[in-house]
């Protein structure tokens, strides 16, 4: 069975946590700030608006987008280390 390490652990906790810390912001952050960006438009519509049906989707999905490319970077360098270290 193979091991992984502890950096290529600690490194993928670091990553989920800030990742869901930015997920949480987000969605806290466009519910606190609506009335607040309801007064700038965009394509038409109250930015609060679009953000809380469109935007924070599109946002949602970038940042899964983002965890996937860095967590495959991360199991390649793991891959890696694994081929030289043994």
């Amino acid at each position: 069975m193979l091991q992984e390490t502890p950096v290529y652990w600690r490194k993928t906790r670091r990553l989920t946590i800030i990742l869901l810390l930015l997920w949480l912001v987000l969605t806290f952050g466009v519910n606190w700030f609506a009335r607040e960006l309801n007064q700038l438009d965009f394509l038409g519509f109250p930015l609060g608006f679009y953000m809380g049906a469109q935007g924070a989707l599109l946002l949602y999905l970038a940042i899964i987008v983002y965890y996937n490319r860095k967590m495959r970077a991360l199991d390649a360098e793991q891959d890696n280390a694994r081929d030289e270290g043994g």
